[in-house]
């Protein structure tokens, strides 16, 4: 007998009729090119229980979920919650841990919406206090999804993880810091929610270019190093898409206010050769992200008159920054860490300092632990930088700001590094090697002492002498 009857092939042609496309376990002929329906027009030979996933898809129906089926408080008003060290369940990163997270795009066949894979130890698994490493990799498919929304989203894991009562995240990229409470904890909270938050809300606020989401949580030191090793090659990536472009060539900066909840007043200026201080976010990505969600985190800045073209200052910006901090900023200086310059929240991925004895200045990434020449520790310079203040001769940055020709250019630019810890030296060796080619300062990099070198200032005054480094020679820098 005829399985599929021409009656039930008449039916099916009258749902096509209306817009309804037509999906069917039996193998039937295809009609995959769109015209009447959204997409395709037929869809055969679909498993019985992948057939409701894949009519979802087909009829491009979005759903939202209403209630993310956590056991904790979600919203706005837990956003900027600290989780004290006594408070704490367990922690991921931060100084303890490796810990990261990554968001790809693939294709629609690739991700299974909803599913939620645990790699590793549970948070029940651990005793109180515990520090497991974390690596999330989040991948989402979408046919309007596009590689340069990438970022973007993954960003966005800050104030869609924030948002749960009793959970703590702060960072981004390879420098993520996660806290569970332990009250959180107690009422069953564990690692497939942070998963079933990510699902929701990024199907919530991008349904209109992601259809599927699915979490990979792995919290085994060992299987997670080669995802890592392939996360900072993208991340690599991602920091050369912005290419050759100067900020001359724009009349459009654009603004990050991502970290509000945890700094009220601080306002992110990026330019297209500073990105935010986060490291996550250049020019074209908050571009992007403007573009997808108009009302979110970042938006144009026009420059406006130029008042300081050395020190970077705009009249066009500086309203805006009077606007976002609440009026509690008037002005703001691009190009200088002594005057005016930018704020920072707490989500930097290095700090420089000035170093006065020397003249020049020194840089830390959140990496490293040990006491720096300027006498404080990063966590403890951490406290005074951020919180979205001005804090002449401290400013938070992003690793690929160090090497950029806008570093910190009014105040003498990068001659004016002499220490920075070895493990961000040799992360960037070949971008430094190129910066200093290109300035005629090829030998300076044997110049910049490390932590082998010199951790007090008295120690590193005589290894800068020894060397000859050019800060000693150059006009003071206060």
């Amino acid at each position: 007998d005829q399985l599929i009857t021409d009656e039930k092939y008449a039916t099916a042609a009258g749902a096509i009729n209306f817009g309804f496309p037509v999906l069917s376990d039996v193998d039937i002929p295809q009609i995959l090119p769109t015209g009447i329906c959204t997409y395709e027009h037929v869809v055969s030979g679909i498993s019985l229980d992948k057939i409701v996933s894949r009519a979802i898809e087909v009829r491009d129906i979005k759903i939202k979920v209403t209630e993310i089926p956590i056991p904790v408080p979600y919203g706005a008003g837990f956003e900027g919650e600290r989780v004290r060290k006594e408070q704490m369940q367990v922690e991921f990163g931060g100084k303890r841990t490796v810990a990261f997270e990554l968001l790809r795009g693939k294709s629609m066949q690739e991700v299974e919406d909803g599913k939620i894979e645990i790699v590793g130890p549970e948070v029940d698994q651990v005793e109180q206090g515990a520090a497991l490493p974390l690596g999330m990799l989040i991948e989402v498919a979408g046919r309007k999804f596009q590689e340069d929304f990438e970022t973007v989203l993954e960003r966005r894991n800050h104030a869609f993880i924030s948002c749960a009562n009793g959970i703590f995240h702060m960072g981004q990229r390879a420098i993520v810091w996660i806290r569970i409470s332990k009250e959180a904890f107690n009422k069953g909270f564990r690692l497939k929610h942070l998963g079933e938050i990510l699902i929701a809300k990024i199907h919530d606020e991008y349904s209109a270019i992601v259809d599927k989401v699915q979490v990979k949580i792995i919290t085994d030191e060992e299987k997670m190093k080669a995802p890592l090793e392939e996360a900072r090659k993208i991340y690599h990536e991602r920091d050369e898409r912005i290419g050759k472009m100067k900020d001359e060539d724009v009349d459009t900066l654009y603004s990050c206010i991502l970290c509000q909840s945890y700094a009220p007043d601080h306002v992110c200026i990026v330019t297209p050769q500073r990105l935010g201080l986060c490291g996550a976010y250049t020019w074209l990505d908050c571009k992007a992200s403007f573009e997808l969600n108009p009302r979110g985190p970042n938006e144009p800045v026009k420059k406006g008159r130029c008042l300081e073209e050395v020190k970077g200052q705009w009249e066009g910006v500086n309203e805006y920054l009077k606007l976002k901090s609440h009026g509690n900023l008037e002005r703001f200086n691009a190009y200088s860490m002594i005057e005016d310059p930018m704020t920072s929240c707490g989500c930097f991925e290095c700090i420089a300092a000035i170093l006065p004895e020397t003249n020049g200045i020194m840089i830390v990434n959140r990496e490293f632990t040990e006491m720096t020449p300027v006498g404080m520790t990063f966590s403890t310079m951490a406290g005074q930088v951020g919180g979205g203040i001005q804090t002449p001769g401290f400013i938070g940055m992003g690793k690929l700001y160090i090497t950029s020709e806008k570093f910190i250019s009014a105040d003498g630019g990068i001659k004016r590094l002499v220490w920075m810890p070895k493990g961000l030296k040799e992360e960037i060796r070949e971008r430094l090697e190129n910066r200093l080619a290109e300035i005629g300062e090829p030998d300076l990099l044997d110049k910049i002492a490390t932590e082998e070198d010199a951790t007090a200032s008295e120690e590193l005054v005589k290894f800068l002498q020894a060397k000859g480094h050019p800060a000693l020679s150059m006009e003071p820098m206060m």
